[in-house]
């Protein structure tokens, strides 16, 4: 303690007053500016954030979860608690002693609360992330005042395929909990949790090689796969010269992992590096909800042009036409289709309004390959997709060091990397109210800021946005600034709905139809007239891509090559089920028609759907309206694959 008191005085601790590893947290704190006298950590994620970073880590809490009920006796029995972190030390989960929560939430300990270093200075958590190896910080040995009544141990979570860091475990208690068991306790309990991560992650892997093997054998693509995190797990023998006429330079295996492979699958720009994603056809391999990985495919024939590989090859080129990938000869369409090749002369932002699945991006990537920057990059980013904090990162990029987990030579983000080109953002009236400031001053400025960094970098590139929202409604609800929207939507864009187009149907169902013959290797399925007739009577309210998928869907359904009413979706051969059955007066069970009998577990997923959806997302009134804790809550949303439906009823709260 009175080597404590001397390093705030700014004097020199005793040689021998503090340990090597407690003296070097100090110093960070101290670098760091974080105040001896904080009275707990900061304030806690509001709950939306909470459960999507437990989604996120819901594996981890998975592994975690039957190890919690094994040790909770031990812990009550010793009056500690267990925290589990993310890689960043925000708590995602709490369970020990009872009689410890009280004076844990006055420290703010709770789920939700960031406690690294700079947080809540010296402390198990943040500084086992920190050093990334077990620490026991006891009483005094703490930085803040607040915290040196308590004793607290904790190492970090590695992810057995490639060690990088997925978490932190830590147990706490008052001071006079102290044990020297307690290091070694958290350690075994960790090496535990690494183990059954081991075992999902090669369980997981062999589902992966299940699914997407069968498509790998007796093709002349080449064809690699790679899991959720991007990492490679098999290729086909046709891949290495495959991936080689793409770009890949060297050997295959440099080109991996690709960690935002999720997002380039959705339509992100691929990183500077792997350019080549952009010639490759990407497929995500699924089982039910849950997805197992991706396969990337090189085709034998080359659909896209590169300056950058060998000018003797003979490479196909995409089409010239900038807007070519739109179908459609329709009024309203045209009408679109004109003003956006007028406004791609001039370099100004185009914000781009319609429903979801209209074509949005194929509009952006048109008006950036008619405009002067068709040399330059088109990066997108769906600002919907993301939590706050990665939205943040991938927009702006980071330092070195920004943060804990931080990769070690910084991030580019999306705006640096659409210099002298194009940066489309997708849903942007989605963009957290906190962050549009920042993109308002890009916009004004011409420059960014990096996390982390005190210099700015000059930037140059033409913004396209989209958005499915009233904005000037969001604006007046508060939830978009009126600045920014004067920025974005300096002109504008009304893409029209599927239904207002219907005599672009028969073009478009005929294109989609040859797409999946020539994907699925099908060439000669045809679509009966009955069938031909639902999809021309057809709402289409998810627009373009839902007939996509309703057409691919249907050629591999297909029997003796003819589409037929029952291999449509349901939606569409049955509109009745889905429409108007909600409006119809019940008659109760017929005799005739005896009701299906559901599992428990069917009933259970079907009632904690139906409480996501009339709390429109609120999971604290779900929680209340099922009569279970929240935390129980969250187990069984991971469990039934229900974390779609929450974002779903959230959206449709804000519409």
């Amino acid at each position: 303690m009175s080597a404590w008191e001397r390093v705030i005085e700014g004097r020199e601790p005793p040689l021998s007053g503090v340990r090597a590893i407690i003296d070097a947290s100090w110093q960070r704190c101290l670098d760091g500016q974080v105040d001896p006298d904080a009275k707990s950590g900061p304030p806690p994620l509001d709950e939306n954030r909470v459960f999507d970073l437990r989604t996120r880590n819901h594996r981890l809490l998975n592994a975690v979860a039957p190890l919690i009920e094994q040790t909770r006796e031990l812990l009550c029995q010793t009056e500690t608690v267990l925290v589990l972190t993310d890689p960043n030390g925000t708590i995602l989960e709490l369970a020990g002693d009872s009689r410890i929560v009280g004076p844990l939430g006055e420290l703010r300990l709770i789920p939700g609360c960031s406690w690294t270093e700079r947080t809540g200075g010296t402390n198990a958590i943040g500084t086992a992330l920190a050093l990334r190896q077990p620490v026991q910080i006891h009483s005094a040995e703490h930085f803040c005042m607040a915290m040196k009544r308590w004793t607290c141990a904790a190492t970090v979570i590695c992810d057995p395929q490639d060690g990088t860091v997925l978490g932190g475990v830590d147990v706490s208690g008052l001071a006079h909990t102290y044990s020297q068991h307690s290091l070694p306790f958290i350690v075994t309990l960790a090496s535990r949790i690494e183990n059954r991560l081991g075992r999902v992650t090669m369980e997981r892997h062999l589902r992966l090689l299940e699914n997407s093997l069968a498509y790998c054998s007796g093709r002349a693509d080449g064809v690699a796969i790679v899991d959720e995190f991007g990492r490679l797990i098999k290729t086909n023998p046709q891949a290495r010269a495959a991936f080689a006429r793409l770009g890949v330079a060297g050997a295959l295996e440099g080109a991996f992992p690709i960690p935002d492979i999720a997002a380039i699958a959705e339509g992100a720009a691929p990183p500077q590096s792997s350019e080549w994603l952009r010639m490759a056809r990407i497929e995500r391999v699924k089982d039910g909800a849950d997805t197992l990985g991706f396969m990337l495919i090189a085709p034998v024939s080359i659909r896209f042009a590169s300056s950058r590989r060998d000018p003797m090859l003979t490479v196909e080129s995409e089409p010239t036409h900038a807007f070519s990938r739109i179908i459609g000869k329709s009024f309203l369409l045209r009408a679109a289709l004109q003003k956006a090749r007028q406004l791609a002369k001039v370099a100004v932002p185009v914000l781009l309004l319609g429903e979801t699945g209209v074509g949005k991006e194929l509009f952006a990537r048109g008006i950036h390959q008619s405009s002067t920057r068709t040399d330059g990059p088109f990066v997108a980013l769906n600002c919907g997709s993301l939590s706050r904090d990665l939205l943040t990162s991938e927009l702006f990029g980071y330092a070195e060091g920004a943060f804990t987990g931080a990769r070690r030579s910084g991030m580019t983000g999306k705006i640096e990397a659409a210099d002298n080109g194009t940066l489309f953002l997708d849903e942007i009236g989605e963009m957290p109210l906190d962050i549009q400031p920042h993109l308002l001053r890009v916009l004004e400025e011409g420059e960014v800021f990096r996390l982390g960094e005190n210099t700015a970098r000059k930037v140059n590139f033409r913004l396209i946005a989209a958005t499915h929202r009233d904005l000037r409604a969001e604006i007046a609800d508060g939830r978009f600034r009126t600045d920014l929207y004067y920025r974005v939507a300096v002109t504008n864009i009304s893409i029209p709905p599927l239904r207002e187009r219907k005599t672009d149907l028969p073009d478009l169902l005929e294109h989609w139809l040859r797409v999946s013959r020539d994907r699925f290797g099908t060439d000669d399925v045809v679509i009966d007239d009955t069938a031909y007739e639902c999809l021309m009577n057809y709402a289409w309210p998810g627009n373009v891509r839902e007939l996509r998928n309703a057409i691919e869907g249907a050629v591999l359904m297909a029997c003796d090559g003819v589409i037929k009413v029952g291999d449509l979706p349901a939606e569409i051969h049955s509109p009745h089920l889905f429409a108007g059955a909600r409006d119809q007066p019940s008659t109760g069970p017929s005799e005739a028609e005896p009701r299906e009998v559901r599992s428990l577990q069917q009933a259970e997923a079907e009632s904690i759907r139906l409480a996501i959806q009339q709390s429109r997302g609120n999971l604290t009134a779900a929680a209340t309206q099922l009569g279970v804790a929240k935390s129980t809550l969250y187990q069984k949303i991971a469990k039934y694959g229900l974390a779609d439906d929450i974002l779903t009823a959230r959206r449709s709260s804000s519409s």
